[in-house]
């Protein structure tokens, strides 16, 4: 059944600003990749709910000082000591170079600048040239040349609802599986706590209320 924009803004208040263009946006998106019981539909605005500050941010924040990149990404960027190394150092606060360092050879990124070029955006944040280049592929959308389309709502929603359905995400919102979902999102890996595991239950719990 189709959400409505008071059920939406029920879920996701701060959405208000927004809400107008992605209610239509996100039925669009949902009943295209069967995301249409109350269990899916809640797991699903829940997740992207959270990931993009409730409609809010469809681009990647990459601003990090070196302390943050420390924390991100402590393979790269943490020192024996746990303080931020040298390179977190020279780094910090230049989003397009952390971008292009971060991202580099990773998720299809083959040539200079790709890191930034195919940064993250979208309603569930779709990051590297492969990626763009197989949701366009799934969608019909020019998205490896023109990667600021996924800024748009009606593709911001195309694209996570792809995401959603090419993890299987559905099977796992039919099993109450719902960290799983948030795990898989944001470790890309089953079975561990994501980033803001409350919230996100919290915005779950709350959709299953709202979307009766």
């Amino acid at each position: 059944m189709p959400m409505t924009e008071q059920q939406l803004l029920q879920i996701l208040p701060n959405a208000r600003p927004v809400a107008g263009v992605f209610v239509p946006a996100l039925n669009r998106a949902m009943a295209r990749f069967e995301i249409e019981s109350r269990v899916r539909q809640a797991a699903f605005i829940a997740q992207v709910g959270h990931e993009s500050g409730q409609l809010r941010r469809l681009v990647e924040n990459l601003n990090y000082d070196a302390k943050g990149l420390a924390a991100t990404w402590p393979n790269r960027y943490r020192a024996a000591d746990s303080n931020p190394n040298s390179k977190a150092l020279s780094l910090a606060k230049r989003p397009e170079v952390i971008a292009n360092d971060a991202y580099a050879g990773r998720n299809g990124n083959i040539q200079a600048g790709d890191g930034w070029r195919y940064r993250g955006r979208g309603l569930i944040q779709l990051t590297g040239r492969s990626n763009y280049r197989s949701a366009g592929a799934a969608l019909g959308l020019p998205l490896e040349d023109e990667p600021d389309l996924l800024e748009q709502p009606e593709q911001a929603a195309l694209s996570a609802a792809w995401y959603w359905s090419t993890n299987r995400l559905n099977d796992l919102a039919d099993a109450g599986r719902f960290q799983d979902i948030g795990s898989l999102i944001n470790t890309g890996k089953l079975g561990r706590v994501p980033h803001g595991a409350a919230e996100r239950k919290a915005l779950y719990d709350l959709g299953l209320k709202v979307l009766v």
